[in-house]
């Protein structure tokens, strides 16, 4: 007889280095059936050739998975310049080979240029999705599908490193920025070409990734000791203000009703908490001046 895995309401965030050749559903689907989880969801997808952060969320803290999704993000990237490749990364078959003659301080001038808001085309060997279909699925049958130019930020690029055609940087950017573009687009405006050869998330949403744990570290720990590293559902919205509710205006608002606040309350959204310091959600406070319920968590016994 087979028996059928009993799924538990787990609650929390796990910070996970992402694995090398993992996709990021891969990796979820890994370490939800790890924690029996009844509910799970990634924050951002990660390609298998890339490494590194990948926050997971499970339970009722994918209430508040969109909030990592839409975190600007740190990037450790290798580029090789003088080669392209039709994935814009190795694992792409080569276009074109030409001479590299770029010194390190032309490089570093070349970065400059794309710090600041840009475009970008997605690459075809993405997982934007066409009429239902990804667009790399269209890619694989050789078939190109227009895509819209999208609008993004480059906060900051570090070079780390420039030794001949191998250079490593450092980018902070908004979400929906394609780093294999961005290298694309640097080695262009060199007149050499470029693609990545590598790629790791190190930074998102308050979390670093001397928080994450590896896949392997995850698998052997004990089942207390899974659930024991995992994130609070709150810390994935930190740099909201926070707001400690009397216990009968904590009553009411979880019955989904506006309550009032005594004092000075922020504008915009807010963490909310019970006087026991129980995080309860997020509300808002409306123009008559209550405090109205705009993401609650589900009462759980913890």
């Amino acid at each position: 007889m087979q028996f059928k895995r009993v799924k538990k309401n787990i609650n929390g965030i796990l910070l996970l280095d992402k694995p090398l050749g993992f996709s990021s559903n891969q990796a979820l689907q890994r370490v939800k059936w790890l924690l029996q989880a009844a509910k799970a969801g990634h924050t951002g997808t990660l390609d298998p050739l890339a490494t590194g952060l990948l926050p997971l969320c499970f339970g009722e803290a994918t209430k508040f998975a969109h909030y990592l999704t839409d975190a600007d993000k740190t990037y450790h990237a290798t580029i090789k310049l003088g080669i392209t490749t039709t994935t814009g990364d190795a694992e792409g078959e080569v276009l074109q080979q030409m001479p590299v003659q770029v010194s390190a301080a032309q490089f570093r001038q070349a970065c400059l240029r794309f710090i600041g808001t840009i475009q970008q085309v997605p690459p075809m060997y993405s997982a934007l999705k066409h009429e239902g279909k990804a667009l790399y699925e269209y890619a694989r049958e050789g078939i190109e599908i227009e895509r819209k130019v999208r609008t993004v930020n480059i906060h900051n690029i570090e070079v780390l490193s420039f030794a001949g055609d191998v250079a490593e940087i450092t980018v902070t950017c908004s979400k929906g920025t394609y780093i294999r573009t961005l290298a694309e687009d640097i080695g262009a405006s060199l007149g050499c070409g470029a693609h990545l050869i590598g790629l790791r998330r190190t930074y998102t949403a308050g979390y670093d990734i001397a928080q994450a744990v590896t896949l392997a570290q995850f698998e052997a720990m004990t089942a207390e000791e899974r659930l024991a590293i995992l994130a609070a559902p709150d810390s994935a919205v930190d740099d909201l203000p926070a707001i400690v509710l009397d216990a009968d205006s904590a009553f009411y608002l979880m019955q989904g009703q506006a309550v009032w606040q005594s004092g000075k309350v922020p504008a915009g959204l807010l963490r909310l908490y019970d006087e026991r310091q129980v995080f309860l959600g997020l509300g808002e406070q409306q123009s008559d001046g209550k405090i109205a319920p705009k993401r609650l968590m589900q009462q759980v016994n913890n």
